[in-house]
Order: structure tokens, then sequence, then C-alpha cells
């Protein structure tokens, strides 16, 4: 059970073992991209690929998937970024139970998105926490973790796709490690537990309040989607890529300095270069191309509304 490209991975690794995967469970097909046409998700796309049977249910308590579910007669159910708290009658299916590749090290960041928090939050390890499922979100116990540095450069995008990896090397580690009584659940700790909650595109608004190092956290949590953002001469000015720079003289949101090093921005404490920008209604352009054709200077303003 799985819907973003996150889960192709350890879709795959599931597919070379020789334990058959007898179907997949994905969101449904949704409108998708700048034109809004209706698109499979990712593992719909590869299990098509495989010639896997899918199942794309509105609502997992819907009795005629409940029966398809359990046509399939699956021993072990497991789940990465599926997209929706497994109820009872799903956990309770397979006689190996459910379990869940979940990408932080539980207990911190449970919930549907682990990768940006950990970046937010200036976690400098991070890792995938691979735990047999219940009722509540992210709780369940323990069976194995792994884990791997978060690099300064990081943004939500590479570290995705690293952990991704991770987790499908992982699984199988923990399914061997099942079979043969060597991995037990380990209940979570009471203390460091943390939320990850979804986020949404108006928590990219940049605060040029903030200190400049929270800014840029935010604008690698944010990338590649749904992007940082700031405003400038009414428009929504997007932030792919910045970095820490030196900067003094101004209140929070004016430019110091503009040109192919970056676009120097006064923030609460110290000041960030913007890299790479995208104007609303333009492309993304590196800061070198963007000033060739906007008439962004020292003195002027982001973040006004």
């Amino acid at each position: 059970m799985g819907t973003p490209a996150f889960a192709c991975p350890i879709l795959e690794a599931l597919l070379a073992r020789p334990d058959p995967v007898v179907g997949v469970v994905c969101q449904p097909d949704r409108p998708r991209g700048r034109g809004l046409a209706v698109g499979a998700p990712e593992v719909k796309r590869l299990a098509t690929a495989h010639g896997l049977p899918v199942l794309q249910p509105e609502r997992l308590r819907d009795p005629a998937f409940e029966h398809a579910l359990g046509a399939l007669a699956p021993d072990l159910i497991v789940v990465a970024a599926y997209g929706k708290i497994l109820p009872r009658a799903v956990l309770s299916l397979p006689a190996r139970g459910c379990i869940n590749v979940h990408a932080s090290l539980l207990p911190r960041h449970r919930g549907a998105a682990p990768i940006a928090w950990a970046i937010l939050a200036g976690d400098a390890v991070t890792g995938v926490t691979i735990m047999a499922m219940n009722e509540e979100m992210d709780a369940g116990d323990v069976l194995l973790q792994r884990e791997v540095p978060i690099a300064p450069d990081e943004t939500t995008g590479t570290l995705t796709d690293r952990l991704a990896h991770l987790g499908a090397r992982a699984i199988g580690e923990a399914i061997d490690g099942l079979r043969a009584g060597q991995v037990r659940p380990v209940p979570q700790p009471a203390n460091g537990v943390t939320f990850a909650p979804r986020v949404t595109r108006e928590q990219g608004r940049i605060d040029w309040q903030r200190p400049a190092q929270e800014i840029e956290r935010l604008v690698r949590a944010f990338a590649p989607a749904p992007s940082a953002f700031t405003t400038w001469d009414g428009k929504v000015l997007k932030v792919h890529r910045a970095r820490l720079a030196d900067g003094t003289g101004g209140p929070p949101g004016r430019v110091l300095a503009a040109g192919p090093g970056g676009v120097v921005v006064a923030a609460g404490t110290g000041a960030l270069a913007l890299l790479e920008l995208q104007l609303e209604g333009r492309r993304r352009l590196g800061v070198a191309e963007f000033l060739a054709g906007q008439r962004l200077s020292p003195g002027a303003c982001l973040g006004a509304t």
C-alpha cells in the first residue's frame, strides 16, 4: 500500500524478493500538474508495468474494497506513504499484520510530512523506521531503524529520494528478521514524540522577520514543491534555492545587494542570498538570468503587501 514516488523503490525491492506481491493499493487517480489533467499515482504506474492488480478505494471502509482486499489473501501488508490511516478491518486482515516504512526516526516526526519537518527543525540526522502498525498514527512498535545524516544543502526532494532507497533496503532486512525471529517489536518511548503534519502552500510564505538560518531551512524544506515564496511588486516570487550570506544595514525584507552571486536580502537576524527565483507566471531562473530580465535592485522590499 503506497501512493507517491517515495513508495516506488520499496515496491521494487519487494518485487525482487521471492515472496510474491499479490496486489497493490494506492490512492485514486487525481488531477495533477499545472493543467490539472487526471493522472495515475507513481505506484500505480509501476504496479501496472509489472502486471499487478491495483485497488484504488476512495474509502477504506468500503465493503467492496474490503472484499477485494480479502480476496487477495495477503500474509503481510507493507505500507509506505499510502496517505490514510488504516482501519481495524485492514490491520487485522493479514496473518502477519501490517508494517510501515516511515521516513523518520520515530517517535520523532510522526505524521504525513516527516522529511520536510526534519529539515525545518534543523535536525542533523534522520532515517527510516520499520514499524508494526496499529490504529494510532505512526505509534506502532518499532521493528528496525536505519539512520542517515542530513546534508547542509539537503532539500525535501533529495532527502526523499535517499530515504526511499534506504527504506527499500530496510524493509527486506525487517521481513527477513521477522521470519528468522531475530527482529522483535519494541514499543516507542513516550518521550521525544513530535508531529509532522502535511505542509500547506501558505506555510511556505517567507517571514523576513525570522532569522536567515530559519528561512534558509524553509526554502530547502519546501523544495521542490510547494516552494517557499515571498512577494515583490505585488507578485508572488518563488524562492527555489538560497544560502546564508553576509549582509547588514536594512530592515527585514530589504534587498541589500543584487548580482550574479545572489539577491541578498536582510532577515530578522543575518541575511539570505537568493540563488534561484521564479516570478509569478514565469519560469524558474538562476539569479543572473533572472536579474537580466528583472529590475530587482538594492533598496527594493520583499514581502510587502
